[in-house]
């Protein structure tokens, strides 16, 4: 009987110590689930960042100051930005400024005649079709909406001549007209009526080479001149603003070449910019980007005001109507994985090394201190690298690295705390 009694206090003591191992096995899992739920993590997402900075920048341009007697009133025939020849007119001094709107609506007029004119020329009625025509006014009615939203106002005006010469010949191919011959008639008239109360310029400028040209001076073209740009300082770009000249007899300025420099004082403390590279510019008045080369960069003792001076060769009209725009420099566009900076650890971690002796190549292997993050797979915890090739204020970016498992890769949940920074 003893003997029974024996092994039932056995097996009893075994299922009981049983049952509590059990219970200590889920204890644990239930508590290690719960810390690693409770533990922040963010998905490594792809992102897009530029980095650039913003300053007051000063155009720098070889000009010439062009001049006329101050008496009468300028008609200009040349815009902003217009590119001159070997006598090419660039303005017309009439007595007042009612010859001037004279000469305004002559031109409008015959430019209206123009059209009408191409309306009702034969080759144009015979070849239009109705079908063709209606696609073809629907379709530069469109251009003409996207070239309004875009302020593209040189080719809106193209784009409203052709649509209604389209227009005009698909009412007379449908009968809704027969012709234009008394609009033409009336038109004509107006033009001979107009012509006899119109007068000769009393003064025209003309161009003494080939150039560019702007109506906007400002009494720095004889300072901020090319050959004069390793004399500016820091002091005469803070004094330089974009006032336009009130001197009655400046009729504008020629611009040699296309060529012009842009300088500015920006902080390059941690030699962001250097002589050499390209960035692109985007100016405050210009929805357009520029390309541009960095030529030289230098402070007088404080980084933080340093000169930078950069060279381009895309010339517009907006790029002449002014001597100093807000300016922003983009040193580059970076896509990569986001990266919380709170964060980054740093790790001891094995790397490979090759070297070369002679013709042979060395693989060792070395402990590097190496930068990236702690991301959790299932219930793991793992170290992954990170590449920065962007900083932002509380996030990096780093490149993605698909053949290198070691690396960050797309979807890692990376921990923003549970690892003590002490560890590192």
């Amino acid at each position: 009987m003893r003997s029974g009694k024996s092994e039932n206090n056995v097996i009893v003591k075994f299922l009981r110590n049983t049952v509590l191992i059990l219970f200590l096995v889920i204890f644990i899992s239930i508590f290690y689930n719960f810390r690693n739920k409770a533990t922040p993590t963010e998905s490594a997402l792809m992102a897009e960042a530029t980095s650039s900075g913003i300053l007051k920048g000063v155009f720098i341009r070889n000009e010439q100051v062009l001049r006329y007697s101050g008496n009468g009133v300028l008609s200009y025939n040349v815009s902003d930005g217009g590119k001159l020849g070997m006598g090419t007119v660039i303005a017309n001094v009439y007595p007042t400024d009612e010859q001037i709107s004279i000469n305004r609506e002559i031109s409008a007029l015959e430019n209206q005649l123009a059209i009408l004119e191409k309306i009702q020329n034969r080759g144009t009625l015979e070849s239009a079709q109705p079908l063709s025509l209606s696609a073809n006014i629907e379709e530069n009615f469109r251009n003409y909406i996207y070239c309004r939203d875009m302020k593209d106002y040189d080719t809106i005006k193209s784009d409203l001549d052709t649509l209604l010469v389209e227009m005009s010949t698909y009412q007379i191919i449908t009968d809704e007209v027969t012709d234009f011959n008394q609009q033409i008639e009336d038109i004509n008239n107006q033009i001979m009526q107009l012509r006899q109360q119109s007068v000769q310029p009393i003064e025209v400028i003309l161009s003494d080479r080939p150039a560019y040209f702007a109506s906007y001076c400002d009494g720095f073209e004889d300072v901020l001149r090319k050959e004069n740009i390793n004399q500016i300082t820091v002091q005469m770009l803070n004094s330089i603003d974009d006032n336009k000249s009130t001197d009655n007899t400046v009729v504008g300025k020629l611009i040699d070449g296309y060529n012009w420099y842009l300088a500015g004082i920006i902080d390059n403390s941690h030699h962001d910019y250097e002589a050499g590279n390209w960035v692109k510019l985007r100016f405050e008045a210009s929805a357009d980007t520029y390309n541009a080369e960095i030529i030289d960069i230098h402070d007088e003792g404080n980084p933080e005001q340093s000169i930078i001076i950069m060279s381009c060769s895309r010339f517009n009209q907006e790029l002449v109507q002014h001597r100093c725009q807000s300016v922003e420099i983009i040193r580059g566009n970076y896509k990569g994985l986001k990266v919380p900076r709170e964060s980054i650890r740093f790790k001891d971690v094995a790397e490979q090394v090759k070297t070369v002796s002679g013709d042979t190549e060395i693989i060792s292997e070395e402990i590097v201190n190496s930068k990236g993050v702690y991301i959790l797979k299932g219930e793991q915890v793992e170290f992954k690298k990170i590449d920065v090739i962007y900083e932002g204020s509380d996030y990096v970016l780093s490149a993605v690295h698909d053949d290198d498992k070691s690396y960050l890769a797309l979807y890692d949940d990376i921990m923003i705390e549970g690892v003590e920074k002490s560890g590192e």
